[in-house]
């Protein structure tokens, strides 16, 4: 079960009786196989997989391994969002798209999982805490209406690229590996949010903005020890 999976039952719930509790035991499901399972990829390779390891020093490769864990973690915490909105915001108009953005978003968390795996540390121990307040956020997001569901989108997006972009600053030129899938979720971000904004998708109040990089903050200062 991926989350291409629950946005697809939860979108199509007009037609079957499901109950609160169905609700929630589709999401923690699904919030299990993100964090503690494999996620279902696409069809793109892995941007990383064909370049041969370089030689990293003990600094360096710890830092990747810091670097890379946050960008986990944020996928997870992406998977969440999308989850919680799929609960509460109704996107017929909008679903391939949001599936295919979802399904990419799976592909990020593979190959920061795989790049872990390389760097030999770990994966965030708070990522439990990371989907499920995602979940939440997700869900209020939806609530507040489809235009602000995207707009929600596209301004977190904004905000990983940012990350991002911060991120290929600090590796080592050398770390060709952290560098490819850095930049390729860096192109996948950035056309995600201008999915959500052509299809309604409203710029976020700034007092919003500030309120998520201020989460984003604490969530990444916080998965770069933990």
């Amino acid at each position: 079960m991926t989350t291409t999976w629950l946005l697809d039952t939860i979108l199509n719930m007009n037609t079957r009786n499901y109950t609160p509790v169905d609700r929630l035991l589709l999401t923690v499901e699904n919030g299990l196989r993100t964090v503690f399972g494999k996620p279902e990829v696409t069809e793109r390779p892995d941007p990383a997989a064909e370049i041969a390891e370089t030689e990293l020093s003990h600094s360096e490769r710890d830092l990747a391994g810091r670097l890379m864990r946050i960008n986990h973690a944020g996928e997870v915490a992406a998977q969440g969002l999308y989850t919680g909105q799929a609960l509460t915001a109704k996107l017929p108009q909008v679903r391939d798209k949001m599936e295919r953005a979802a399904q990419e978003e799976n592909d990020h968390l593979a190959w920061c999982e795989n790049r872990l795996h390389e760097l030999g540390t770990h994966k965030s121990l708070l990522n439990p805490l990371w989907y499920t307040g995602s979940v939440a956020i997700g869900a209020l997001a939806g609530i507040a209406g489809d235009k602000w569901s995207l707009g929600f989108v596209a301004e977190t997006e904004h905000q990983v690229v940012r990350h991002i972009d911060d991120h290929l600053l600090q590796l080592t030129e050398t770390d060709l590996k952290s560098r490819a899938v850095l930049e390729q979720m860096k192109e996948d971000e950035g056309h995600h949010a201008t999915v959500a904004l052509h299809a309604g998708g409203a710029p976020l109040p700034a007092p919003v903005q500030k309120l998520m990089a201020l989460t984003s903050k604490i969530m990444t200062r916080t998965s770069f020890y933990l």
